[in-house]
């Protein structure tokens, strides 16, 4: 599933180029009165030139977001967060478990009405099971997000300053691999992934979390175009087997 903070990626750098656009152009102040107020005001300060330079680059959004020492700090947060609504769907399926297993073992022993009665038992339970861990992916889902979006804003500028202070003319995200995204194969040598990471670590202040394991990632597809961290199922067990 693609993360819906990638889905602005797009957007929220694009506003950034045009609010430096803006700020080194005198005479572009009036179309800066359209500008959408959640443009990044960050951005009109992060560099000095709009970027003209040739160099193609590539950077991996989704990444840069997680790997950054906010998006780990928060994302553990978030995954802390859910732990209990994730032993509660655990023990909700190993209840289900517990009752498959007596009807199996008891089939022969029950008469079709306590038959009927423990199936209906169990497809109540899962119905239950199936409507709990459904809202609570979606409720991670939307809540990681949020959490990228955030990242992502107060990223854009750094992104931008780094292109424009290096030489390129043109990013591409690898976040999504082909073809979902227009990248099919890049090489390392042009990835700006780390050097985003490390920049936005600086400016950010956030120190590295001390525990990385608990690290949530995000539920996208797993591809080739770039380096991309291990996506991680968000805390819903998984529905026990009919």
């Amino acid at each position: 599933m693609i993360s819906k903070f990638v889905r602005v990626t797009a957007v929220v750098l694009g506003l950034s180029l045009i609010a430096l656009a803006q700020a080194t152009n005198p005479s572009s102040a009036n179309s800066a009165a359209s500008t959408p107020p959640n443009a990044p005001s960050a951005a009109a300060s992060s560099a000095a030139a709009v970027p003209t330079g040739t160099k193609i680059g590539t950077i991996n959004i989704e990444q840069a977001i997680f790997a950054s020492n906010e998006g780990q700090r928060d994302f553990q947060e978030l995954s802390k967060k859910f732990e209990p609504k994730q032993n509660e769907l655990k023990g909700l399926a190993d209840e289900i478990d517990a009752l498959k297993k007596q009807l199996n073992a008891q089939q022969d022993k029950l008469n079709d009405e306590a038959r009927e009665k423990l199936v209906k038992q169990i497809e109540g339970k899962q119905k239950s099971f199936d409507r709990a861990s459904q809202d609570a992916q979606e409720d991670f889902q939307n809540q990681q997000g949020e959490i990228g979006n955030k990242i992502l804003t107060k990223m854009a500028p750094v992104i931008t300053k780094y292109v424009t202070d290096n030489g390129y003319g043109l990013l591409i995200d690898t976040s999504q691999p082909w073809p979902r995204g227009p990248v099919i194969v890049s090489g390392p040598s042009m990835d700006i992934t780390q050097h985003i990471v490390e920049a936005y670590n600086t400016i950010s202040g956030v120190a590295p979390p001390k525990d990385t394991g608990a690290q949530a990632k995000p539920t996208s597809t797993s591809g080739t175009a770039g380096t991309k961290p291990a996506a991680k199922t968000p805390p819903a067990t998984t529905p026990p087997k009919q």
